[in-house]
């Protein structure tokens, strides 16, 4: 029965009911298999049962005329879940999950097609209402959310560095021209609004304000106002908040953010207009007047000036845009090519109709990523040399701007030169001298602590580990307390590991608390991997043998799985049933604490861990390992 019940989209005993009238006349899933179904959605606040009081509960037909399926209660007759067909086709299409007898989440399959494509949080659990298009169990757009979940949504949405979960809460075209705005005011706030779903991405993978353990704990604003019709030539009265903050916790204290100005859209949704500030200019000056409310000092050619400019981006987005379209159904290489140019001078443009340090900050490094992407992929050869140009043609006296330009730029041509018949000696040998002349022209800017890690990282490749550690000490003295410096330290830790014994904390992908001393007497494989990684699915075929090899011994395996989505995982894992823990922690490779933990930059890494807890290879390669077990099996002979 388990395997119906634990679904992608949690379908419940459609084999139950295949052939039956009603619930009734099936037989009903027990309390264990009903109590192991969870929401599509992570994060519900929901009432959970432990494990050994769980066949305490009942599981009762749900008693409605209209309805049928089952209900869950608890031993003192609290209600904690609900499965139900509410369209009589033998199919649940209803799950709702409950805390202290009141609903407060359900997944609904509202077109009746077995899988879910909507997700309500209710009663205590708010009020928001995510709509699932492709059903694919990520939401969408929000049908309904208030403005205090919009600013939990974004704490998220940079946690999880996820572009796609912070888009659905930006204002749409569509809204925008439905909130009856005056031309000029129409033409900024959409402005803005591309502007804050293109540049998402860049600064949520740049930003260290916002960890990767951050839980939202409090919105913050001065009462919304009402920007009443007929300003700015507005036709209808429009409901806002200015400077709203976003508050949160993490392990390294409080922090809090600047979220903007929120719109309110319908009756109960609201949206943000443009990117979250980060950072010292977080918190607003007193009196400060945003979007709607900014005071009345502001001249009229200032104002049309903004105008023309929004109006200028916003014809160049649509280009930019149209572009795009043409890119996905291009197959032609030379089409490619030309498509590739006109976008880049697009961007360029841009750049130069931008009226904030902002904005041309976000057009400018959208610049340089295409010209990166397109040149490393082939797709524009032409791309790496107009990428080498960019730093001198728009960064100015930026020098992040330009760091930033220089370092994409090296990597781009890192890559241009690894062609099959290079001599890779060389290759390297250009690649170290360039990223030590970048780490002296640029030594405190985010890309040289990358280009010390990966100064460090090509020196473990060459097993030089003492020039390694010096360049990982040197990212911990110049970058504390950033991502980089705590990648470098852990790098330090495994490095320095061989006999030491070490300690590796988490959770497993279902959900449990971990530790690596619990496996002490047993020797352990570390195994750090992702589903992108095809060395890795390698490395587990061959640890599979080799687990059956040593079974005697006691060996164990530890997966650490480094993926960005959860979800890529779980589905790997479910085909390919890898019989050993697996931990998880959101970040990816570069940003989970797992990864972070020993420095691990590159996969597959491997870590081998004697009975004694002692570590025994800081980086061991699969074909190494049988030689290494062996040896840790003769008594270290």
């Amino acid at each position: 029965m388990m395997d119906r019940l634990q679904h992608a989209s949690p379908i419940l005993a459609i084999g139950l009911l295949l052939g039956l009238a009603t619930a009734a006349d099936a037989a009903a899933p027990t309390p264990e298999s009903a109590l192991a179904l969870k929401p599509v959605q992570a994060g519900v606040d929901y009432e959970k049962v432990a494990l050994d009081l769980q066949a305490e509960c009942k599981v009762i037909d749900i008693d409605r005329k209209d309805w049928s399926g089952w209900e869950v209660i608890a031993k003192d007759g609290t209600l904690l879940r609900r499965f139900a067909d509410t369209n009589g086709d033998q199919q649940i299409d209803l799950w709702s999950y409950f805390k202290f007898g009141v609903e407060v989440y359900r997944d609904i399959d509202k077109n009746f097609n077995g899988k879910t494509d909507e997700y309500r949080w209710l009663a205590t659990g708010g009020t928001r209402w995510g709509l699932d298009q492709d059903e694919d169990g990520l939401i969408d757009a929000w049908k309904q959310i208030s403005a205090e979940e919009v600013t939990a949504e974004v704490v998220a949405a940079l946690r999880e560095r996820d572009a796609d979960r912070f888009t659905p809460l930006v204002i749409s075209d569509k809204e925008v021209g439905s909130l009856g705005l005056g031309d000029a005011k129409k033409r900024q706030i959409g402005s803005l609004a591309i502007a804050a779903t293109r540049g998402f991405g860049d600064l949520a993978e740049q930003q260290d304000v916002v960890a990767t353990d951050a839980i939202w704990v409090q919105f913050a604003a001065g009462t919304p106002g009402v920007v009443p019709a007929g300003t700015e030539e507005s036709t209808r009265d429009l409901i806002v908040y200015e400077n709203a903050v976003a508050m949160f916790e993490q392990a390294s204290g409080g922090g809090q953010f600047m979220v903007g100005t929120l719109v309110q859209v319908g009756p109960a949704t609201w949206r943000v207009v443009s990117l979250p500030v980060l950072g010292e200019d977080s918190v607003p000056l007193a009196g400060a007047g945003g979007n709607f409310f900014a005071p009345d000092t502001a001249t009229a050619n200032a104002v049309m000036e903004n105008a023309d400019s929004a109006q200028k981006t916003q014809d160049l987005v649509a280009r930019l845009e149209a572009i795009d379209t043409k890119l996905i159904a291009a197959k032609d290489p030379a089409a490619i090519v030309k498509l590739h140019e006109a976008r880049a001078g697009i961007v360029e443009k841009l750049i130069g109709v931008s009226t904030t340090k902002e904005d041309r900050e976000i057009w400018f490094r959208q610049l340089v990523d295409t010209l990166s992407v397109s040149s490393q992929t082939n797709a524009y050869p032409g791309g790496l040399e107009r990428l080498k140009t960019v730093a001198q043609r728009f960064a100015g006296d930026d020098q992040s701007l330009r760091a930033y330009a220089d370092y994409q730029a090296i990597s781009a041509e890192y890559m241009a030169r690894q062609t099959p018949d290079a001599d890779f000696a060389k290759v390297q040998e250009w690649y170290i001298s360039v990223l030590g002349r970048f780490v002296e022209r640029y030594p405190r800017v985010p890309e040289a602590a990358q280009a010390w890690l990966n100064l460090a990282l090509s020196k473990e490749f060459e097993d030089k580990d003492s020039e390694a550690l010096a360049y990982y000490k040197k990212v911990v003295s110049l970058f504390p307390g950033a991502d980089s410096g705590e990648m470098a330290a852990g790098a330090i830790r495994r490095l320095e590991s061989v006999g030491q014994q070490v300690e590796l904390q988490g959770t497993t992908i279902k959900g449990k608390p971990f530790q690596l001393s619990t496996l002490r007497g047993k020797p352990v494989v570390v195994h750090y991997w992702a589903t992108w990684c095809e060395p890795c699915k390698q490395d587990m075929k061959q640890l599979r043998r080799l687990l059956a090899a040593y079974q005697r011994a006691g060996l164990q395996v530890v997966g650490v799985n480094v993926d960005r989505k959860k979800g890529d995982a779980e589905r790997y894992l479910q085909q390919t049933q890898v019989p050993w823990v697996q931990l998880y922690e959101a970040g990816g490779l570069e940003g989970s604490r797992l990864a972070r933990e020993f420095g691990v930059q590159t996969l597959p890494t491997m870590m081998l861990i004697d009975p004694n807890g002692k570590v025994v290879r800081h980086n061991v390669r699969a074909a190494e390992l049988q030689a290494e077990l062996e040896r840790i099996r003769q008594g270290g002979k």
